[in-house]
């Protein structure tokens, strides 16, 4: 699974961070047939996690609700330069991961 980590260029100490991702995702709901009218089996991911400099930041629980290569944003507080580094698993046990480096100047 790929994913897109976006974060602003410049950032200084103590400045609030907007963190996007996109997940390439298919998020099947259980459904949907396909063309030989067997049920396509339900995967969503279930857990999202963010850790920034080694600390978790932010986690999340999605559910089959969230339309396919879900777009989350979230918030953080520069503290350090760092890196943002985001892991998640689906109901098939299947996990991705992605990482970028946040550069905060003082």
């Amino acid at each position: 699974m790929a994913a897109r980590i976006q974060l602003p260029r410049s950032v200084r100490r103590g400045d609030v961070v907007e963190v996007r991702i996109v997940i390439q995702h298919p998020m099947e709901t259980g459904f949907r047939y396909d063309s030989m009218g067997r049920r396509t089996p339900r995967n969503a991911i279930q857990t999202l996690l963010c850790r920034y400099g080694g600390d978790e930041v932010f986690r999340a629980t999605l559910s089959t609700g969230i339309a396919a290569n879900p777009y989350l944003r979230f918030f953080l507080r520069a503290r350090a330069s760092g890196d943002v580094e985001l892991a998640w698993t689906d109901q098939e046990n299947a996990s991705g991961a992605a990482s970028t480096r946040l550069e905060v100047a003082d």
